[in-house]
């Protein structure tokens, strides 16, 4: 005999299989009365202040949040008092791994407590930050996005040596600055890149030292911006507005504030899961602005058949340093599509020895693992190696100053180059300026209207190209 149930009695069933509450039973004693608790997890993309998630204070002083009847299965999460940098920490006030659940066929309540928060529990003054000072600074507490009509927090590590030196330095731009340089702002533990990059700079292994920009996320539009594609689920979509901030507004920016290398030999950008797609998208679209990738755990699942077929149509122009890795049990399809984007872009003419990709049996999603693989990907994507584009073409490193540029450009050339052609190519790709230029000779550039351009540059049997801002 079938049992037939209406509509109503298998809602009814449904509800109360997946009736899952969270209740933290005891918060400590610093935390304000009028601060909201909130969960973050994968079921919420990790926003650490989606109301939707937002726990019920009790009259007991408890709280509580039932689950969605559509959060199922395994889950990690933690609580937050709304932002990453109010987020929950250990007795001693450490970072803490995320909590873990799997929802069952039964209603449950699940009692849990939180012995501190991040910026209340380091003391007096709350979390005592590890950021170098004064090494890292931030830049901007909102930093202007014009093609997202938004803001953001911006950080600037700069070498140990910038306020003594005349010198000019490369230049890494990286994702999730929250968690670059500062344990008290990061999600679950910091890079530790400041601190990686003065080792490496006082060891000798860094001799010319790097500066590096990173950029907050947007907290809720992170997997927005990260993404030019859009996941049905999850969003998307801002990406390709994001990339061009970073390398329309901002960069121009940092070049023009601070000495560095323009040339695109000595620029790099990297991140971390959605931070790793998004930077292959950026160096792709941007061969003439970024030389060196850094992939960590890269969250290409996302958007993989745009992303893949992104891979296709940009194809190869310009050299590329790519470094990727992954631990092997972060998920079933992060190594395969790991590997699989290595061969699409070795496929499209990217050479082997341009990669170094690395699947570690102990890597997990989780900033530990990405702070102990830093300084490994940062010596191989930094090193002096030439990359080459073809057998008989050998990238010529240059850097042209001031950018953006109003009347005169000077051009910095290898030492052995005495003079060079030059050409400025429009985004339509017509020529609008050639000339030579021998020595420190500026050119001029007051005839050309404002805008985007590529400079080319040829000397000898080598030649290379950058991105050029005209004011």
């Amino acid at each position: 005999m079938r049992l037939f149930l209406s509509t109503a009695a298998w809602l009814m069933v449904l509800t109360a299989q997946a009736q899952t509450t969270l209740k933290i039973t005891s918060v400590p004693a610093s935390t304000p009365a009028t601060d909201a608790i909130y969960v973050a997890g994968t079921f919420n993309n990790w926003n650490p202040g989606d109301a939707v998630y937002q726990l019920a204070k009790n009259l007991d002083g408890t709280y509580e949040l039932t689950l969605p009847a559509t959060v199922t299965g395994a889950l990690a999460f933690k609580f937050t008092r709304g932002s990453w940098d109010k987020t929950e920490t250990n007795a001693q006030n450490g970072d803490i791994s995320n909590r873990t659940y799997t929802v069952t066929g039964s209603p449950v309540t699940v009692a849990l407590t939180v012995a501190n928060w991040k910026d209340l529990g380091g003391g007096s003054s709350g979390c005592v930050s590890t950021a170098l000072k004064p090494n890292v600074q931030v830049m901007s507490a909102s930093f202007a996005i014009p093609q997202l009509g938004r803001s953001r927090r911006v950080w600037i590590y700069l070498p140990t040596d910038y306020a003594t030196s005349a010198r000019r330095y490369p230049v890494l731009y990286l994702h999730d600055g929250q968690n670059v340089f500062d344990k008290c702002t990061s999600f679950s533990g910091e890079w530790g890149v400041d601190e990686a990059l003065r080792q490496l700079q006082q060891s000798g292994q860094d001799p010319i030292g790097t500066i590096v920009v990173a950029v907050d996320n947007g907290g809720s539009s992170r997997l927005d911006e990260y993404s030019p594609w859009r996941n049905q689920q999850y969003g998307g979509g801002e990406g390709e507005k994001y990339v061009d901030f970073l390398v329309q507004t901002l960069k121009p920016y940092i070049d023009g504030q601070y000495r560095t290398l323009t040339g695109r030999e000595y620029t790099g950008i990297a991140g971390s899961s959605m931070g790793g797609l998004i930077s292959v998208y950026a160096a792709l679209k941007y061969q003439e602005v970024f030389s060196k990738v850094g992939v960590f755990s890269p969250a290409f699942w996302f958007a993989k058949e745009p992303l893949f077929d992104y891979v296709k149509t940009a194809g190869h122009h310009q050299p590329i340093r790519f470094y990727f890795v992954a631990g092997t049990k972060e998920s079933e399809t992060m190594v395969p599509y790991m590997a699989e984007m290595r061969d699409a872009l070795q496929a499209q003419g990217f050479p082997a020895a341009d990669m170094s990709y690395h699947a570690m049996e102990d890597g997990q999603h989780a900033e530990w693992f990405w702070q102990r693989e830093f300084p490994s990907a940062f010596q191989w994507l930094f090193s002096s190696a030439v990359t080459s584009t073809r057998k008989s073409h050998v990238a010529l490193a240059f850097s042209a100053y001031p950018s953006p540029a109003r009347e005169r450009l000077s051009l910095q050339l290898p030492a052995e180059v005495k003079e060079a052609k030059i050409e400025i190519i429009d985004t339509a790709g017509r020529s609008v300026l050639k000339a030579k230029v021998r020595g420190s000779t500026p050119l001029d550039v007051s005839s050309i209207a404002r805008g985007y351009y590529i400079l080319r540059v040829k000397a000898g049997n080598t030649s290379g190209r950058q991105a050029f801002f005209k004011e």
